[in-house]
């Protein structure tokens, strides 16, 4: 008679378990800071370039007037905070719009592992997130879903060695211009998603349109003549490697995984390690900080794999 109560219990535990083998973010607050003057753009871009080691981290990346910037506090950290942004005569006014990150995470995984999907069961769920493996399986099945429509690519191999995996989708009709006339060879759009490992719903936004463009041709009309115009080629997740580890043990976690000059400073941020205006503005050569450029262009080898990828079909891309 106890097992239906020992189950339900058992999960629970379990759940709790696994949730607290994350870093944990309880207390850490989120705070959206009014910024309306130059002045104080200037008193927090200072700020920002060391505020990793107060565990202040900057989530948003414009520091321009008028546009609010949202920043996560260590509970160690809140009071001097505080009284940094309310100290000289440049005051910055802000408000609390999450009091508590660690329990908004903690909440995403109890329903990712309790709610059900809307979806059918045993389908791929485009309602919840999913870890790497599992976007990967879903390529897989696109491939063998829409054979005439979908194949499989691999860019690379990322730091850790897993397969930076993508989705090409290309239809067999021949692309026309806007008076008519057939082209020679298509020309293609690529797109990527998950370059900063934290950003769940990049990947997922991928995934969904890649999953509409596929699943809509043939009955709709707009889809369908883009489908036909274009080559698709899609990466849902770029950084595999930090996108895995935020499934893992780190919910917030942003950069790569590979080893950097400084120890315990793991990774670096792929946005900022391209070779166009390597290492300016918005960037740091800081290998703690999360917006760490890299040692040199390209030091990312995720980064230049997806390089090598596109200068290979670099005729092809629009």
């Amino acid at each position: 008679m106890l097992l239906p109560y020992f189950i339900p219990l058992f999960l629970l535990l379990t759940i709790h378990l696994n949730v607290y083998g994350f870093k944990s973010y309880s207390q850490y607050q989120l705070w959206r800071l009014d910024v309306t003057n130059n002045e104080q753009v200037a008193k927090l871009l200072g700020f920002s370039r060391a505020a990793y080691q107060q565990n202040i981290n900057f989530w948003s990346e414009e520091f321009r007037v008028n546009i609010p910037i949202d920043v996560s506090i260590a509970p160690e950290s809140i009071e001097s905070f505080a009284s940094f942004l309310s100290s000289d005569d440049i005051k910055i006014k802000y408000h609390v719009i999450m009091k508590d990150i660690g329990s908004i995470i903690e909440r995403q995984n109890l329903i990712h592992k309790l709610m059900p999907s809307y979806e059918n069961v045993g389908a791929f769920a485009y309602d919840k997130y999913h870890p790497i493996e599992e976007i990967h399986a879903w390529i897989d099945t696109m491939v063998q879903t829409y054979p005439s429509l979908a194949t499989s690519f691999i860019v690379g191999t990322s730091y850790e060695k897993r397969q930076m995996k993508g989705l090409k989708i290309s239809s067999s009709k021949t692309a026309v211009t806007v008076a008519g006339i057939p082209v020679n060879a298509k020309k293609a759009v690529w797109w990527d998603g998950g370059i900063h490992a934290r950003e769940w719903i990049s990947p997922a936004t991928n995934i969904y349109i890649a999953h509409s463009l596929l699943s809509s041709y043939g009955t709709d009309p707009t889809i369908t003549h883009f489908v036909d115009q274009f080559d698709y080629y899609i990466l849902p997740v770029f950084n595999v490697d930090g996108y895995a580890y935020t499934w893992k043990s780190d919910r917030l976690w942003r950069k790569t995984r590979s080893k950097t000059s400084q120890p315990g400073c793991i990774g670096a941020d792929p946005n900022r390690n391209w070779n166009y205006h390597w290492c300016e503005g918005g960037a740091s050569s800081d290998p703690c900080d999360d917006t760490y450029c890299g040692s040199k262009p390209f030091s990312e080898v995720e980064t230049a794999q997806v390089s090598n990828f596109l200068l290979t079909h670099n005729d092809t891309f629009v």
